[in-house]
C-alpha cells in the first residue's frame, strides 16, 4: 500500500522535477528517447506550433525500450512524427544515445555535421525527466539557451498512463537521487535542492522506493 505521505512525498519530488519554464521559439528542439511516444508527440506539437524548425530524436535502445522499440527509440520517435504529419526534411535522428549525457553530445555532433546553427535549444524529455534534462545540457553545452519541455499532465496522470504507481515514485526518487550526486561526477551542474524536497526523498528512500537508485561510484548522466 501507498501511504498518504509517500503520495505527497512523491507528488513534491515531482514537481520539483519540473521547470515551469516558459516556451518559445528555438532553434532546433530535440526528444530525447526513452519507453515513452508521447515525447515524440509533444515534440510534433510543438513543431506545429511554430516552436522549433527542425527536430532531433535521439536514443538507442535499452532494457526497457528493446521489445517495445527494436528499431531504437529515435527510430520510432521519427516514425511517430512522420505519421503526424512532420516532412522527413524537418528531423533528425541519433540513434547511438544511451543515457541522458550521450543525448545531448550525440545530438550537438549531428547538428553540427549538418551545419545547422544553434542558439537554443528546446529540449523535450518526461515530465520528471526535465531538470535533469536541463542541468545535463546546462553542463554539456553551456553556450546555448534551454528551455525544458515535456508533455503537461498531472502527476496523477502521469502514474495512471504507466499504471504502475510504485516504479513511477521509484523512477522519481531515482531521478532526483542522479541530481544530487551526478555534478561531483562532472555530468550536469549542480541544482538547489529544496529541504522539503530532501525531506521527502529520504522518506520515500526509507519506505523502500529504491530499486531505480544507483549504487555506481561513476556511471554516466
Amino acid at each position: 500500500m501507498i501511504s498518504t505521505q509517500d503520495w505527497a512525498d512523491a507528488r513534491r519530488v515531482w514537481n520539483y522535477h519540473q521547470m515551469g519554464h516558459a516556451l518559445r521559439p528555438c532553434s532546433v528542439a530535440i526528444g530525447l528517447g526513452s519507453h515513452d511516444l508521447g515525447v515524440a508527440d509533444t515534440a510534433v506539437d510543438l513543431y506545429k506550433r511554430g516552436m522549433a524548425p527542425l527536430l532531433v530524436f535521439t536514443g538507442a535502445t535499452s532494457p526497457t525500450t528493446r521489445e517495445r522499440m527494436p528499431r531504437g527509440e529515435a527510430v520510432h520517435y521519427r516514425e511517430r512524427a512522420l505519421e503526424l504529419g512532420v516532412p522527413s526534411e524537418a528531423i533528425l535522428v541519433e540513434p547511438h544515445a544511451r543515457n541522458t549525457g550521450e543525448n545531448i553530445r550525440f545530438s550537438r555532433k549531428v547538428l553540427e555535421e549538418s551545419g545547422v546553427e544553434v542558439a537554443s535549444v528546446l529540449l523535450i524529455s518526461k515530465p520528471y525527466e526535465e531538470r535533469r534534462a536541463y542541468a545535463t545540457a546546462r553542463k554539456l553545452w553551456s553556450e546555448v539557451e534551454v528551455v525544458s519541455a515535456s508533455t503537461p499532465m498531472t502527476f496523477a496522470e502521469y502514474v495512471d498512463s504507466i499504471g504502475d504507481a510504485c516504479l513511477v515514485i521509484d523512477m522519481l526518487v531515482g531521478a532526483l537521487q542522479r541530481l544530487m550526486i551526478y555534478p561531483d561526477q562532472g555530468f550536469m551542474i549542480r541544482q538547489p535542492v529544496p529541504g522539503d524536497v530532501a525531506e521527502a526523498y529520504e522518506r520515500l528512500c526509507q519506505a523502500g522506493y529504491t530499486s531505480r537508485l544507483t549504487t555506481a561510484a561513476t556511471s554516466s548522466a
